[in-house]
């Protein structure tokens, strides 16, 4: 296991994919690193790629929005995504990419150390839980696994396409906070 600061020169120097050489930034992570929840999306978008964080642009405004609204506080989470780099056109990544960066995102688990992972969107689904399921059938569900209890959800750009899921989301979010007052 890397630490932080080996995690981080190390996806720095990652050119183990086509992502690597078009990057501006790495996107590592924000947030507490040993907060007791941790989200994971699929990949930095053009504003993350710009700032070097997960989950600055309009999505991530909007998912503030709702960590705040369920009183979920920066020091209980921590955000990061499947893979560290942007893929071009804000496509999803492909299996090669992902597969590329998933030991780094086991070493970001193996730090932050949470209790609860919630999967935000179908690629983070597919990668962490089952690449067979589909998020509209089994989102807002606990799945307990490895002492984890995890959670698929919506992506909160979901919701800005379609806001019929930000109800849903919404009690998602609110079992997520649930379980966080059971486990802290």
């Amino acid at each position: 296991m890397l630490s932080w600061e080996e995690l981080i020169i190390e996806c720095s120097n990652c050119m183990k994919c086509e992502l690597g050489k078009h990057r501006t930034n790495i996107v590592v992570g924000r947030g507490s690193r040993n907060a007791p929840l941790m989200l994971i999306g699929e990949g930095p978008g053009q504003q993350e790629d710009k700032q070097g964080l997960p989950f600055v642009g309009a999505a991530g405004k909007l998912l503030d929005l709702l960590l705040d609204a369920q009183e979920i506080t920066e020091d209980k989470y921590y955000i990061c995504n499947i893979v560290k780099c942007r893929p071009p056109n804000n496509r999803v990544p492909f299996d090669e990419e992902a597969f590329q960066c998933l030991p780094y995102l086991r070493n970001q688990v193996k730090l932050v150390k949470p209790r609860i992972i919630v999967c935000l969107g179908n690629t983070a689904m597919k990668y962490i839980i089952d690449k067979n399921e589909k998020i509209t059938q089994i989102r807002g569900y606990w799945i307990e696994r490895k002492g984890f209890w995890l959670m698929p959800t919506f992506h909160p750009a979901a919701l800005l396409r379609d806001e019929s899921k930000k109800a849903l989301m919404w009690q998602d979010f609110k079992k997520v906070k649930q379980k966080l007052n059971e486990i802290y």
